[in-house]
């Protein structure tokens, strides 16, 4: 499993730009945390992760939208220093909804 920072700016000046934005959105959220507005924390073996990439690529506009991918070191999330209302969260824990 390896440590993922999702981050993306996708343009939202037209409905087309909005709609791809809350597809991006959704699509991340079905595979870590949202931390902030447009960055996600995911844990993704190699499968999941190619998978995401490809789903993402067929959503976006290349030509205006921008997503990374950071790898992260082995259990990079257990170093996150937080400050403010940010805080730390169970990436490899059940989550009870």
């Amino acid at each position: 499993m390896t440590d993922l920072l999702v981050t993306y700016d996708v343009e939202t000046t037209s409905p087309e730009g909005r709609r791809r934005l809350r597809r991006v959105a959704k699509l991340c959220e079905g595979y870590g945390l949202r931390v902030q507005k447009s960055v996600f924390e995911i844990v993704a073996d190699e499968k999941d992760l190619l998978q995401l990439l490809a789903t993402l690529d067929h959503v976006i506009d290349t030509d205006t939208d921008n997503i990374r991918v950071y790898r992260l070191p082995p259990n990079g999330f257990r170093d996150v220093h937080t400050l403010g209302v940010a805080s730390a969260l169970p990436h490899r824990e059940d989550l009870v909804i």
